[in-house]
C-alpha cells in the first residue's frame, strides 16, 4: 500500500511519525489530516508537555500544540490522550486558555485522559532542571518541562508515582505528591516547587473539569470513525534507539500506538505515515551529521532557549532517516516538509542531499536497551562526515529513491491549503480543508 486512505474509508487510520530528531511537521500535517480525512479524535501516544506542534490557519490564528491534539483548530474533532502520555493540568490548563484566546473555547469539552497515564508535576519540572543544570557543559538538551523525570520516577515507583485517576482521590493524591517532592528533595536538595497544599486544588479542578477514563474507552474511537495518532519528537530520540544520551524519556517510534490498536481489536487497521523535512534539523546538542552553519535559516517558532539551546541546521540526511525507518520499522508513506526552501534562493545556497557518510552509507540498529552500544555509535557520529550528491531538482522524487518509500503527501507553507496530495490526479481532487467556525 502506498497511497494514503481516501476521506471517509472506514476503519483506516492514520500514525503520524517524525523519522528526524522532531520538528519536522507533524503538526500541520495532523492539521491537514483532520481537514481532509473526516477526523473523530486524535489520539497522543508519547511525550508530553515539551511537545511543540505549530498550526497555523489561513487567517494567520496559530497555536502551538502540546497536550492537545494537533487538529484541534477543527471542529468537533476530539484529543485523548492514552495512557503512555505524560500529562501535565497545570500546562492544560495553559494551553486551553491560549486554544480560547484563538477561537477555540471548547478544547476541554473535546478531550479525554485514560487515568493510568502518568502526571507531571511542579516537583518533576524542579528535579528535571536541576539535574540538567548539574550536567554543566555536558546537557543532554532537555526542554526542562519535567516529562523525563516523571517516567524516571514511574520506573523507579510504579505503585507510588501520581497518575492522572489519582486526581479523583485528593487524600490519596496528598500522599503521592508528599512521597514524591519528599524522595527527590533528599536525592537532589530543595527544590524549586510549591507546598503539596498549593497543588492540590489545581490537580483535583483537572479531575473535576475533564473526562478520565479506562484504557477501554479507545476501542469505542476507533469504530466511531477515523483516528489519526499523533506522535511527539522523533525517531532519532528514541529512548532505546536513539543516540544516546540526547534521548528522550519516550518510545518514539509507531509501538505505542500499534499497542493501543492492538487492544483494541484493530491491529494492522493504521496507515503508517512518516515525516521528514527537506532540511534536517535538531534542537539541541547530540549528532547532526549535516549541520551546516552557513545555511541562513532562522525558525520563529523553534528559537534558542536555556534548556535546548541552539536550533540547528544541516542538509537532508538519507543515512539517519533510513536508520530511523529501520527502527521503526517501515512505513507506508512519508510526508515531505518545508519544501517552499528549495525554491531557487540567490540569498541563500541550494539544499543539498546525504545519502552517505566518508565510511558508510547504513547504520544498523541494536537491540533496544542496549545504551553503551548507542554511546558508542553516538560518539562515532559526533565525528562523523557527510558526502552529498548534487542539490536533487525533484525533491520528493529523489526522497522517495533515497528512503525506498512513497512520497504522498507535500507541504509547502505552514497551513493545511499549502499541503498537496503527491500523485493524486487533479480530476480527482481532496475535498477542500474545512475551516473554523
Amino acid at each position: 500500500m502506498t497511497a494514503l486512505p481516501d476521506p471517509g474509508q472506514p476503519g483506516r487510520h492514520v500514525i503520524v511519525v517524525d523519522l528526524g530528531y522532531g520538528d519536522a511537521g507533524k503538526g500541520t500535517v495532523v492539521d491537514w489530516l483532520c481537514a481532509t480525512r473526516h477526523v473523530h479524535t486524535v489520539v497522543r501516544f508519547n511525550g508530553g508537555a515539551q511537545a511543540a506542534h505549530n498550526v497555523v490557519l489561513p487567517d494567520g490564528r496559530h497555536h502551538t500544540f502540546a497536550q492537545f491534539g494537533a487538529g484541534t483548530f477543527r471542529p468537533g474533532v476530539r484529543t485523548h490522550l492514552a495512557r503512555q502520555q505524560v500529562v501535565d493540568p497545570l500546562a492544560l490548563a495553559a494551553e486551553a486558555d491560549h486554544l480560547a484566546s484563538v477561537g477555540v473555547p471548547d478544547a476541554l469539552d473535546r478531550l479525554t485522559v485514560d487515568g493510568e497515564a502518568l502526571l507531571a508535576t511542579p516537583y518533576h519540572r524542579a528535579a528535571n532542571r536541576l539535574r540538567e543544570i548539574a550536567r554543566g557543559a555536558a546537557r543532554h538538551g532537555s526542554c526542562g518541562l519535567g516529562v523525563g523525570e516523571s517516567v524516571r520516577y514511574g520506573l523507579a515507583h510504579p505503585d507510588e508515582a501520581p497518575r492522572v485517576a489519582d486526581c479523583r482521590d485528593r487524600e490519596l493524591l496528598r500522599r503521592r505528591l508528599t512521597a514524591l517532592r519528599d524522595r527527590l528533595t533528599a536525592e537532589l536538595g530543595p527544590l524549586d516547587a510549591p507546598p503539596v497544599a498549593d497543588c492540590l486544588p489545581a490537580f483535583t479542578a483537572f479531575a473535576d473539569r475533564v473526562a478520565i477514563v479506562d484504557r477501554s474507552y479507545l476501542a469505542g474511537v476507533l469504530r466511531a470513525g477515523t483516528v489519526v495518532f499523533e506522535g511527539a519528537q522523533g525517531v532519532l530520540l528514541d529512548e532505546w534507539h536513539g543516540f544516546h544520551p540526547y534521548t528522550t524519556w519516550s518510545t518514539t517510534t509507531f509501538a505505542n500506538a500499534e499497542t493501543l490498536l492492538a487492544e483494541a481489536g484493530a491491529a494492522g487497521s493504521a496507515y503508517r505515515l512518516g515525516v521528514v523535512r527537506t532540511v534536517t534539523t535538531r534542537h539541541g546538542p547530540g549528532p547532526l551529521v549535516t549541520e551546516d552553519r552557513t545555511l541562513p535559516l532562522t525558525d520563529p517558532r523553534n528559537p534558542t532557549n536555556p534548556w535546548q539551546g541552539r536550533f540547528r541546521f544541516g542538509h537532508f540526511d538519507a543515512v539517519a532517516h533510513r536508520y530511523a525507518l529501520d527502527v521503526a520499522g517501515g512505513v507506508d508513506g512519508l510526508a515531505l516538509t518545508h519544501l517552499d526552501l528549495t525554491r531557487p534562493d540567490p540569498a541563500r545556497p541550494a539544499l543539498k542531499l546525504c545519502r552517505r557518510y566518508d565510511g558508510t552509507d547504513r547504520l544498523r540498529p541494536g537491540p533496544p536497551g542496549d545504551l553503551e552500544r548507542q554511546a558508542a555509535l553516538t560518539a562515532r557520529l559526533l565525528t562523523t562526515r557527510p558526502v552529498y550528491d548534487a542539490p536533487p531538482t525533484d525533491w520528493p522524487a529523489a526522497v522517495s529513491e533515497a528512503l525506498a518509500a512513497p512520497v504522498v503527501l507535500t507541504s509547502h507553507g505552514p497551513t493545511a491549503a499549502d499541503k498537496r496530495e503527491h500523485g493524486r490526479s487533479a480530476a480527482d481532487p481532496l475535498p477542500a480543508p474545512q475551516e473554523v467556525g
